[in-house]
């Protein structure tokens, strides 16, 4: 068995696809470090303008000092704690337009957007006064409207108490690192039964951007020139409409599915990062980079069946192909890779691909002609070659039915084999072959 042609022939196939695999991972190398060379881009980007951006607020913080006494070693201890209690409005709506630009530096493209926000808020004067408690002095109450990074804060235009212009402050006024602005409410404005904010803010932003319905009822319609939107999050809009041009999307929440109004009223211990939130962001659609990383992995499928292919022509024609031979056309199908993510970096990747595909089938086109002795069965190869190429492309762009497309792929090329070879003796491979008889020359027989 082991000396057998055809186990030799299958054996040295396989060394030569074992081979193809150490340029295929130098390549897939190569995929990875040209994406961490983008996502550096982003980065930077982030870092020159403003992140990702998360909307508290409005809310309405009252400072609190609390007196309270503990036993310790057995003797009553006065002691205080200072904290903030939280006045959150009875409904909230925040309308936001985004404007979606890309920034390009060198090579490499990031996203920043630009969203203007028109925010209107109410409150209940009875809350207020449920914040009052017999050991807890009330101090001087502000108005808070926290952001992700406060970078990314523009103009603030037209805040409005009841309808009186009011003054915003930096900073959110909260003890810590929470970015933002504040209001300083005075005694006259809390002394109406009802109320009402509105203001317009322009906030600019990486990556993404939410809104924490801290009201009652909580609202949020965004309108944005971006078509590829990613609303994974806490809440999925209620309405969304996606096309060529942008999308439009509406959420809408209750205290009911939040539970906020109960995290907010233990106070000191509101966990700001941990807050649900309505969520859209800027998302990439898949790239050159991830394209290519995925079409690498159908880079052995490829080259099998271009083997298999070579490997059924021996078997029924007389024309036999070195290993060698295997190995360059392999080599060829990998620099496809090579070819396709150089070109997707400056053209696009679709054109990118049949920039590769063509090239790849001249450059086989031609070698083959020698190999297979002709052009009939070089241009047979290379549309075989460029059917492959279709068929890849296919199953890249077909996430949901990839194992669908390439089981029927591995079918159809398992079909022809087998029709092509059904008369085939395949024991003849097997058996040596004889060596032809020599002829005696005349001296040979007159010796004899």
């Amino acid at each position: 068995m082991f000396k057998s042609p055809l186990f030799f022939k299958i054996a040295t196939l396989i060394g030569c696809v074992g081979l193809l695999l150490v340029p295929l991972m130098m390549v897939s190398n190569l995929v990875s470090e040209r994406a961490s060379f983008r996502s550096l881009v982003e980065d930077s980007l982030r870092q020159s303008t403003s992140g990702p951006q998360k909307l508290i607020g409005p809310l309405i913080a009252v400072p609190a000092t609390e007196i309270y006494t503990e036993v310790e070693d057995d003797k009553k201890v006065v002691r205080k704690r200072m904290y903030y209690r939280y006045w959150l409005p009875e409904s909230l709506a925040v309308e936001g337009k985004q404007n979606v630009e890309s920034r390009q530096i060198g090579i490499y493209e990031g996203q920043i957007w630009h969203t203007a926000l028109a925010v209107k808020a109410q409150f209940d004067r009875s809350k207020l006064e449920a914040l009052a408690e017999d050991n807890v002095t009330l101090g001087e109450p502000f108005l808070v409207l926290a952001v992700g990074d406060s970078r990314g804060i523009g103009v603030v235009e037209a805040p409005e108490l009841n309808g009186v212009p009011v003054t915003v402050e930096p900073g959110s006024g909260l003890h810590g690192d929470l970015p933002g602005l504040h209001i300083p409410l005075s005694v006259a404005t809390l002394g109406a039964k009802t109320l009402s904010l509105s203001m317009t803010l322009n906030l600019n932003g990486t990556g993404s951007f939410s809104v924490v319905p801290v009201g009652r009822n909580s609202e949020l319609a965004l309108t944005s020139n971006w078509p590829h939107p990613g609303f994974l999050g806490d809440f999925l809009p209620v309405q969304r409409e996606i096309n060529d041009k942008g999308f439009s999307a509406r959420w809408q929440s209750s205290w009911f599915a939040t539970d906020l109004g109960s995290q907010f009223n233990r106070g000191y211990r509101v966990s700001w990062d941990g807050l649900p939130a309505f969520s859209v962001s800027v998302a990439t659609p898949a790239d050159q980079y991830q394209l290519t990383d995925r079409a690498i992995k159908y880079a052995i499928l490829l080259i099998a069946l271009t083997f298999m292919a070579f490997f059924v022509f021996e078997t029924l024609t007389a024309l036999r192909l070195h290993p060698m031979q295997y190995l360059l056309v392999g080599l060829s199908l990998v620099m496809f890779y090579l070819v396709l993510l150089a070109l997707s970096e400056h053209i696009g990747f679709t054109r990118a691909w049949i920039a590769a595909s063509l090239t790849g089938a001249f450059i086989n086109g031609i070698y083959l002609q020698a190999v297979l002795k002709g052009w009939r069965n070089s241009l047979l190869f290379t549309a075989a070659l460029l059917m492959l190429d279709g068929v890849m492309w296919v199953l890249l762009r077909s996430e949901d039915s990839a194992l669908l497309l390439g089981t029927g792929v591995l079918l159809a090329a398992l079909s022809a084999v087998m029709f092509l070879t059904r008369h085939f003796d395949w024991y003849s491979l097997s058996k040596p072959k004889a060596k032809p008889a020599m002829p005696e020359s005349d001296e040979l027989r007159v010796w004899k």
